[in-house]
C-alpha cells in the first residue's frame, strides 16, 4: 500500500535539503513547488539539469535531488549526503567538480 502523501510547505525553500540555491535549479526545471516533484526521478532531474546549464554539476547535486524526492514521496527528512553511497552505486559517472559542457572535449 502506497504511504499517504505527506502535506509539503508551499515554498521549495521550506523543504529540508533546499536553499535558495537548489531552489533556482528546481525552478530552472520548470518545478515552482514542492508538490511538482512528487513521483520525479533524480536521476533524470539532475540530467536534466547537466543538460538545460550545459555543464555536468557537482554529483552532491545529484544526492541532494534524491534526498529531497524520497522526502516528498514520503521518506524522512535525511541530509543529502545520506544517499551518496546509493548514488555512487547507482550512477558511478561524474566524479569530479562542475564543469562547462560546450567547452568539453569529447
Amino acid at each position: 500500500m502506497p504511504k499517504p502523501a505527506r502535506p509539503l510547505p508551499a515554498r521549495l525553500e521550506d523543504l529540508p535539503n533546499v536553499g535558495p540555491r537548489v531552489a533556482a535549479d528546481f525552478r530552472r526545471l520548470g518545478i515552482g513547488a514542492p508538490d511538482e516533484i512528487r513521483g520525479r526521478d533524480p536521476y533524470m532531474l539532475y540530467h536534466d539539469l547537466c543538460r538545460a546549464t550545459h555543464s555536468l554539476h557537482d554529483p552532491c547535486m545529484l544526492d541532494t535531488f534524491i534526498a529531497v524526492v524520497r522526502y516528498v514521496d514520503g521518506g524522512p527528512a535525511k541530509p543529502w549526503w545520506h544517499y551518496t553511497a546509493e548514488r555512487k552505486r547507482v550512477y558511478p559517472g561524474n566524479r569530479g567538480r562542475s564543469r562547462n559542457l560546450s567547452t568539453s572535449r569529447k
